[in-house]
């Protein structure tokens, strides 16, 4: 293609709104633009990208058997009613209404959807196995848009599902996919890792997200420094083995601590350190009290409670709720005495504290040498806590380190979630009615294309790599109004393009200065430079990840970039 005919419309400023650098050197070097917050066009580069992230995802999910479908957008209120997340799954849910006043919602996922397909087709154990995959757009209204196309309202999406006949089959349809999608980001040339995660609305269990390691991202890894152990730090297990000091147990005194109420004020005032200290929040889970402790110096998470639990809904209770169940304000709760109602959970670590410091259910009020067991009674103890950096890593292997992570794909194992809420049922081998059990799997397609530009660019524009380049080569032509440079950029052009090569041919009249400029700023991998040696058939090549230049012969062109 003729740059001259290309739509590329590049900006030599910064965007002023555009706070991630795949922000604003997509937009500046003419990839996309904004329609309305979080909504974007894909200009012609942009679109030769996506068919490429498009292309290897297709490869890789028709490698391991799974069929392509292209669903509507626009889904029946009905089915989303019969899941139950009509109601659940919040306002990021566009909903709209049609002249007939019917409800519909702008696809945001299509569980219900395929599950609804299969319901109505499949009947038999003998269809299944079956993976089923569509790439699309989807919509969710987010409340705060931001970083361009890391969180948008709308954005382009692989989105899969497979069905099977029992959870030993989901098991092998799960690996297959996952290890098509570690074949994916491969491909991209992405740094990611593949983290065990929660499932959130989406429901079922088992699943992992794909992270792309980059500060602007959203998530916190926690991975292991010495193995490939990696989680989301709200998914990460604490594998710590605690141990009780050595000491002789005290008996229990109520001490005035004025108006502290942080843990770090109430240890600096009694002269204690916060690992002494015993945090105890109250909680509303599933619309009952639960005081949840943990020690002083960690962090309560409320992922892990909710799963400790089984619950659906986990928040923190209100002013006025810890008024009405423990009789005092936030920053004096504490375990001892605490009425019959309210259940009492606490991380491994409170189960070792000895002679420790806690709220007392009294303003201004702390209790010291309390003690578990002996003070307060604790219904159970779990893993409650978010993992922290330096903690030994759960597989045993080396210590936890954290990194920021761009989600680019997550699995899910979903099991009967869907199916049985929404009667998609075949019969098995016996003839009996069951479930089909199922899962769940989503690439970010245009995700993807903003990861990889976070990864890799440097302070003159983007660095692509070979597979999702939108063109092979960059032919740069220093002076059109040159007869035998323009003669040679003609003829180059030809012969490179008989070669399959994808070429992108600067055949404007525009300074040097500017070309360049707007060749690294694109960053197609390699630039073929027509300049003052073209009466003797030389160009320049430059590799734009490298830096590295070279001068050639017509002849050995090719060579050198298949090498590179």
């Amino acid at each position: 293609m003729k740059q001259s005919n290309l739509y590329i419309p590049t900006l030599r400023e910064v965007p002023s709104d555009a706070e991630a650098i795949s922000h604003q050197l997509l937009v500046r070097a003419g990839f996309i633009r904004q329609s309305v917050s979080g909504v974007y066009s894909f200009l012609p580069l942009g679109r030769k990208v996506l068919r490429k992230v498009e292309t290897i995802i297709r490869e890789e999910m028709d490698n391991i058997g799974s069929q392509e479908v292209l669903m509507p957008a626009l889904q029946p209120s009905e089915l989303w009613e019969e899941s139950g997340r009509w109601n659940t799954y919040g306002p990021e849910l566009m909903r709209l209404n049609d002249r007939h006043e019917r409800r519909f919602a702008l696809g945001a996922t299509h569980e219900e959807l395929i599950t609804s397909l299969l319901r109505d087709e499949v009947k038999s154990y003998k269809r299944l196995p079956m993976v089923l995959y569509q790439i699309q757009a989807k919509f969710r209204d987010e409340k705060r848009p931001r970083f361009g196309l890391l969180r948008g309202r709308e954005f382009i999406m692989k989105d899969a599902y497979s069905f099977d006949i029992d959870p030993e089959g989901l098991d092998r349809n799960y690996d297959a996919i996952y290890g098509a999608y570690m074949n994916v980001f491969n491909r991209c040339g992405l740094n990611f890792r593949a983290v065990i995660a929660d499932s959130g609305a989406m429901g079922g269990k088992d699943t992992h997200e794909f992270m792309v390691l980059a500060d602007i991202g959203e998530d916190t890894i926690a991975y292991s420094d010495e193995s490939d152990f990696a989680a989301n730090v709200e998914m990460a297990p604490v594998k710590v083995e605690y141990k009780k000091e050595d000491m002789p147990i005290r008996e229990r005194v109520k001490v005035e601590t004025e108006n502290k109420r942080t843990i770090s004020d109430v240890a600096e005032y009694l002269n204690v350190t916060p690992q002494n200290c015993i945090k105890s929040l109250l909680w509303m889970i599933d619309e009952k009290p639960v005081l949840v402790l943990s020690r002083g110096d960690h962090e309560i998470n409320d992922v892990k409670i909710k799963n400790a639990l089984d619950a659906e809904v986990v928040e923190l209770a209100t002013d006025d709720q810890t008024k009405e169940f423990v009789g005092c304000e936030v920053g004096y709760i504490g375990p001892v005495d605490v009425p019959d109602e309210v259940k009492v959970i606490a991380d491994h670590a409170v189960e070792y504290i000895v002679n420790g410091v806690c709220g007392a259910n009294e303003p201004l009020m702390h209790y010291q040498n309390v003690n578990p067991g002996t003070d307060f009674q604790v219904d159970f103890y779990d893993d409650l806590r978010f993992i922290e950096e330096g903690d030994p890593s759960p597989d045993g292997k080396g210590t936890i380190v954290f990194a920021r992570g761009i989600e680019v794909g997550h699995v899910f194992k979903l099991g009967t979630r869907y199916s049985e809420a929404m009667n998609a049922n075949i019969l098995d081998e016996n003839g009996k009615s069951k479930p089909i059990t199922m899962g769940s799997y989503g690439i970010g397609v245009s995700r993807i294309m903003a990861a990889v530009v976070e990864q890799m660019h440097d302070d003159n524009g983007i660095v692509w790599p070979k597979s999702l380049s939108p063109f092979d080569v960059h032919l740069i032509c220093v002076n059109p109004k040159n007869d035998t440079q323009a003669e040679l950029g003609e003829a180059l052009y030809a012969q490179l393009k008989r070669n399959r090569l994808d070429v992108l041919y600067d055949d404007r009249k525009e300074r040097a200065g500017v070309k360049f400029t707007d060749a690294d700023l694109i960053g197609i991998p390699f630039q073929v430079i027509v300049g003052k040696r073209a009466e003797e058939g030389i160009v320049e090549l430059k590799n734009r990840q490298t830096g590295e230049k070279a001068e050639k012969h017509l002849s050995e062109i090719e060579a050198y970039i298949a090498q590179a």
